[in-house]
């Protein structure tokens, strides 16, 4: 039984593993999206986060604990210097995760991950409580049915009232 193991194999010993999640948090930082299958995605969340919220940190102590663990010293400082200033704002949620299919030859289910831009994700950080109703409008359902034409000439209300309506007979 797996209980309290954090973490997914992924088909590989530790040393392979770690060299794999390092190359592709190393990817994911230099080109900002990458496409891979969705177990090593969603392998790859915690530890591409981890990093984000050291460059968050921007100390000297968290730049190089970042540095131990990637693999281009470039892409570090790049994301200290440039990248950080998109996340201040956000506490969390950094990453997004989707799913594009999957991969033939073996089937394998493949996700784009992916940083997210500024403004993208939650649209407010105000939320309605439950039971209350919001005192604005509410839209009305738009529909093409009064676009369409019916061939029917409008009467005005004058002419309403003029127009007999024809009494119709009652089938007993």
């Amino acid at each position: 039984m797996r209980h309290r193991r954090a973490g997914k194999k992924l088909g590989r010993d530790s040393a392979h593993r770690r060299a794999i999640l390092r190359n592709l948090v190393t990817s994911l930082f230099r080109h900002e999206e990458i496409s891979t299958t969705y177990a090593k995605a969603k392998a790859l969340r915690p530890i591409a986060e981890k990093m984000i919220t050291l460059a968050k940190r921007g100390d000297l102590h968290a730049r190089r604990q970042a540095l131990s663990y990637m693999m281009d010293k470039g892409v570090a400082h790049k994301l200290f210097d440039q990248m950080k200033d998109r996340f201040l704002e956000r506490q969390g949620g950094y990453i997004r995760i989707l799913r594009t299919g999957h991969r033939t030859g073996d089937n394998a289910p493949l996700a784009i991950i992916q940083l997210l831009l500024v403004g993208e994700g939650k649209t407010s950080g105000k939320k309605i409580a439950r039971g209350t109703k919001s005192k604005g409008k509410v839209p009305q359902k738009v529909s093409d049915k009064g676009a369409r034409s019916t061939g029917k000439k409008r009467v005005s209300e004058d002419e309403q009232g003029k127009v007999e309506k024809p009494k119709r007979k009652d089938a007993a």
